[in-house]
Order: C-alpha cells, then sequence, then structure tokens
C-alpha cells in the first residue's frame, strides 16, 4: 500500500493507495490505444514533434514486485515555502 500524507496549515491527510489502483493504473497506461490517442493530440497540438514511446506491460512487472517488497521506503518529501508538506512513503 502506498501512503501518500499531504500536510496544508493545520490540516493532515493520509490517502491510501492500494498496489491494485497502480497495477490498474499501469495497464491503462500500457495500453495501445490509449497510447494512440495521446500521440494523436501531441502530434496535433505540439510545436515539436515528440512521440510517447511504447511499454510493455510485461517490463513494467519485475518493478512493481521489487516496490511491493521494499516496504516503507520513503518515494519523496517535499514542502513548500507556504508549509505544504507531501510525503509519499510504500
Amino acid at each position: 500500500m502506498i501512503k501518500v500524507k499531504i500536510k496544508v496549515n493545520s490540516r493532515r491527510f493520509t490517502i491510501p493507495v492500494p498496489y491494485a489502483f497502480l497495477h490498474l493504473f499501469i495497464r491503462i497506461i500500457t495500453s495501445e490505444r490509449i497510447l494512440m490517442l495521446a500521440n494523436r493530440i501531441i502530434e496535433e497540438k505540439a510545436k515539436q514533434k515528440f512521440q510517447i514511446p511504447y511499454i510493455k506491460k510485461a517490463d513494467l512487472e519485475p518493478l512493481l514486485k521489487e516496490l511491493a517488497m521494499q516496504k516503507g521506503l520513503l518515494l519523496v518529501e517535499t514542502s513548500l515555502k507556504d508549509g505544504t508538506e507531501v510525503s509519499v512513503r510504500l
């Protein structure tokens, strides 16, 4: 489970993100139909040529398995000048 903690002024929010959502997100991103649509939109609106490379889901599976084994790892921890803090932990 990925835990996103957000502290804004005097309020704290904790958002748990299950690995099932991460797998669903990876499945959507690696979909050929979504990538074709994104590349078509970029081609129409971008000033420079750029294409999102096609990524296979099988290439990302080892990454997801390794992330699941690294429980407690702090991925991101940031703070802004206005006191907002965000941390992402596995």
